[in-house]
């Protein structure tokens, strides 16, 4: 049996008590609703104020706070269907994984922009208002759906070309290999991610030694980007996480087969909310610029102009 079939043998088994269950849910939702919310006040930040519109960099953060808010609702949602409805028909489930991997996907090249803008920022701060127009990130940003897509597409078109339609009007386990399962497309899956970490962390590494290079004799500024290509890093290295979930789910299942729910809920936190928890960090508390907008629009609202 391989590692996907283990991971849905394992989630039609083994089920929590009442008890257990309730705790994890009631858990998942107020995380996730805490998120959305903090992500909202971001958001309602960034529409109010119209100076934020034409810096690239806020562009970019906010096109990664609403991917981020898309990713929660879709996984907290399925995570709440998997103890309630339980199986879900597979045309229904096929929506929901799509749009979970494209926001997926996007977080690290959205991440791989951002270090680029910070990169241009510190070194070429003449040229930055040149290269990093609003322009270039629309279209930027568009590029990245775009590559997402065409990354996740060939999935479906396989999948309605190999399976009957009987498939497509039976109920499954939501999950991407239980709705994408043919044996080609896990070989494409993870030399498509490989692709993905190997472009994006050189991206982080160059960029990230580029501006320590200029920051031992610069600015305060350049010192300040330094480390927020290192958390970029850090939630870099959390969002990759969910490229190796099949693999950590069954090796998870090796260490501790006792206990497979509480260890897929232990991944579900560590995976899908940890990673989403660092964005408002970045700009929402360590940004003064974007900070001072926030403190305003939470604290006076209706005094609040642009």
């Amino acid at each position: 049996m391989n590692v996907s079939s283990a991971n849905v043998t394992v989630a039609l088994q083994y089920r929590d008590s009442l008890a257990k269950a309730v705790v994890k849910n009631v858990i998942v939702v107020f995380l996730g609703i805490t998120l959305n919310c903090v992500n909202v006040s971001l958001l309602h930040s960034f529409c109010k104020h119209q100076v934020l519109h034409t810096n690239p960099r806020y562009i970019l953060f906010i096109h990664l706070v609403i991917n981020d808010m898309i990713q929660v609702t879709l996984t907290v949602t399925l995570f709440l269907i998997s103890y309630t409805i339980y199986k879900l028909n597979v045309s229904v489930c096929c929506v929901f994984v799509l749009f979970a991997i494209f926001t997926m996907e996007n977080t690290p090249l959205n991440l791989a922009c951002m270090a680029v803008e910070c990169y241009v920022a510190v070194c070429f701060p003449l040229r930055h208002g040149q290269i990093c127009t609003v322009r270039r990130t629309l279209l930027l940003i568009s590029l990245i759906w775009t590559t997402s897509t065409i990354s996740i597409l060939p999935d479906l078109f396989v999948t309605l070309a190999m399976q009957p339609a009987d498939f497509f009007r039976s109920r499954v386990f939501c999950l991407r290999e239980t709705v994408f399962p043919h044996p080609v497309l896990t070989t494409k899956r993870d030399s498509s991610y490989l692709v993905y970490l190997v472009i994006v962390w050189i991206t982080i590494f160059y960029t990230y030694f580029k501006i320590l290079f200029t920051a031992k004799t610069a600015s305060k500024n350049a010192k300040k980007a330094r480390n927020t290509i290192i958390l970029h890093g850090f939630q870099l290295l959390l969002s990759m996480l969910s490229y190796v979930t099949p693999k950590f789910r069954g090796l998870l299942l090796q260490w501790f087969p006792q206990n497979p729910a509480d260890s897929q809920f232990a991944i579900y936190i560590l995976v899908q909310i940890l990673p989403r928890s660092i964005s408002p960090m970045i700009y929402g508390i360590r940004d003064k610029n974007f900070r001072k907008y926030l403190k305003g629009t939470l604290l006076c609202p209706s005094s609040n102009h642009s």
